[in-house]
């Protein structure tokens, strides 16, 4: 019979099953060569004791971390530590990710390596900060694992958390989208350089999170879960290519499709040409998203500057509001720096 009954529900019906993957994870876990005892399987003991108990068997306390750094390890314990040893400890360990999170396959390999000698195999790619989460590890492990990942041939640091400057995270950028308007993956990676000590070493009252869009889009979400967003944006004319355009009319319907979800109507079709009124646009990125071989931001490009976004648990969330309407983002980026160190 099985220890888990009320767990293995989870595994049936069409929908994927998280249940089912921290299983393959603890039948590999047992054939790795590794540090710590298989606990994938004791996740799943002590979420059967939750279902049963109907309370949650994790518990925060004391603070762990590796030498020199404040931040980067959430400690989490379990209460039921003697039945069910292999979770006694199940820290969390954030690594500060790739700029726009491009990886190799290599390196991805690396990582796991690792993490199943280190920890529990289970991984969270990525978490809301943007952080390649590692899930679940004991206390001993910590400076080993640390001291591992630094030692690649591609070395990871480990990334922030608590009150601190936590690890900024961006859009793919320019690598992949002809949408941004600046260098989103350089200018993450030169603020996460010029605040490693903020990042590393919690000194705020509370979290402060930066994050670069490349455009409106916002595929950060940085509007609504960064401190400091920095929204891809321009300040000139949309680019229109009308033959491109007439080739759309012929796909879907212009006017109900582009014209009339406008928030400012201020685009106008006739049925030949499309007409923009900049001077109303709020670059929302509608029309764009809807003919993007035909329309495109202008040449002007820049961002603007929103502050205040949260995602709080208790209330609900709060919208980043307009800082700086509009700056260039160019290197060395020294407005931005001296911005956020005035913060």
């Amino acid at each position: 019979m099985s220890e888990t009954p009320l767990v293995d529900e989870l595994e049936k019906g069409p929908f994927p099953s998280f249940v089912k993957e921290i299983k393959k994870t603890a039948e590999l876990h047992a054939k790795a060569e590794k540090e710590v005892p298989v606990m994938a399987t004791g996740v799943l003991k002590q979420l059967e004791r939750s279902y049963v108990d109907k309370i949650t068997h994790w518990k925060h306390g004391g603070i762990v971390a590796v030498k020199g750094y404040g931040g980067g390890v959430i400690g989490r314990y379990s209460d039921l530590a003697e039945e069910i040893p292999e979770v006694a400890h199940f820290h969390t360990v954030r690594v500060n990710q790739t700029s726009g999170w491009f990886y190799t396959s290599k390196v991805l390999r690396e990582i796991c390596d690792i993490w199943e000698k280190r920890g529990s195999g289970l991984t969270n790619l990525h978490g809301s900060t943007g952080d390649l989460v590692l899930l679940g590890t004991f206390t001993e492990q910590l400076q080993a694992l640390r001291d591992d990942l630094a030692a690649l041939e591609t070395p990871f640091d480990i990334g922030g958390s608590g009150g601190d400057f936590r690890t900024p995270s961006c859009c793919v950028g320019p690598a992949r989208c002809e949408f941004a308007c600046y260098d989103t993956l350089e200018a993450c990676y030169q603020l996460t350089m010029e605040f490693q000590n903020e990042l590393h070493r919690p000194m705020f009252p509370y979290k402060f999170k930066l994050k670069f869009a490349g455009c409106p889009n916002d595929c950060v979400a940085a509007i609504a879960r960064s401190d400091f967003a920095v929204i891809g944006t321009w300040r000139d004319d949309i680019k229109i290519d009308q033959d491109a355009v007439k080739e759309y009319a012929n796909q879907i319907d212009i006017q109900a499709e582009v014209v009339d979800p406008c928030p400012t109507k201020c685009i106008s079709w006739d049925g030949n040409e499309l007409s923009i009124d900049n001077s109303n646009c709020v670059r929302c990125m509608h029309c764009i998203n809807k003919m993007p071989k035909a329309l495109a931001p202008g040449d002007d490009r820049g961002a603007t500057i929103l502050m205040g976004g949260k995602a709080p648990m208790l209330e609900g969330a709060i919208l980043g509001w307009v800082f700086v309407p509009f700056m260039k983002i160019e290197p060395p980026y020294d407005e931005m720096k001296e911005m956020i160190a005035n913060l």
